[in-house]
Formats: C-alpha cells, sequence, structure tokens
C-alpha cells in the first residue's frame, strides 16, 4: 500500500503543477475544451493513463469541463500515485 504523503510534501509538489489545487483532502483541477466531444476525447486518454497507473481519478463531465479529483482511497490520503499522476495528465495538454 502506498504511504501518504506529509501536509508539507503535498504543498511542495502542489507547487510542481499547473492548476491543481488542494480541496477536501484530494487535489482537483478543472479543464476547459472547445467542444463536448474534445473533453470527451480527454476524458479518454485520461482513461487510459488511468488504467496504465492502476490508480482512477474521479471525473465530472460539464459539457466542454472536465474536473479531475485524485486521492489515493486505500491509503487514505495523498501520495505519490496522486501526483504522478496529476503530472500525466498535465502532458496530455502539452
Amino acid at each position: 500500500m502506498a504511504t501518504p504523503l506529509a501536509d508539507a510534501e503535498i504543498e511542495r509538489r502542489l507547487g510542481e503543477l499547473d492548476g491543481w489545487e488542494l480541496h477536501g483532502g484530494q487535489i482537483r483541477r478543472t479543464f476547459a475544451f472547445a467542444s463536448f466531444p474534445a473533453a470527451i476525447g480527454f476524458v479518454t486518454q485520461v482513461a487510459f493513463l488511468s488504467e496504465a497507473a492502476r490508480h482512477h481519478p474521479d471525473i465530472d463531465i460539464r459539457y466542454n469541463k472536465v474536473a479531475l479529483a485524485l486521492i489515493t482511497h486505500d491509503a487514505g490520503g495523498l501520495t505519490e500515485r496522486d501526483f504522478a499522476l496529476a503530472a500525466q495528465v498535465d502532458e496530455l495538454l502539452g
């Protein structure tokens, strides 16, 4: 099982990501796209990354906006896995 990160490490790692925020013990980011199909295409890419990592975000789709939330539930908090997947998601956007 993954080990939860200390608060100081969470803040440090959050500073390395673009647009992600700490909210309710999770890291979250909302992405906006030009259209619904573009948003769904992004979600499909996230799904493949998530399956490869065996770590899945909570996903909320609202027309052209996609909100992702990450936490390692079985560890009871944020772990390296959350920040690694967030960084991979950011790389999708270039």
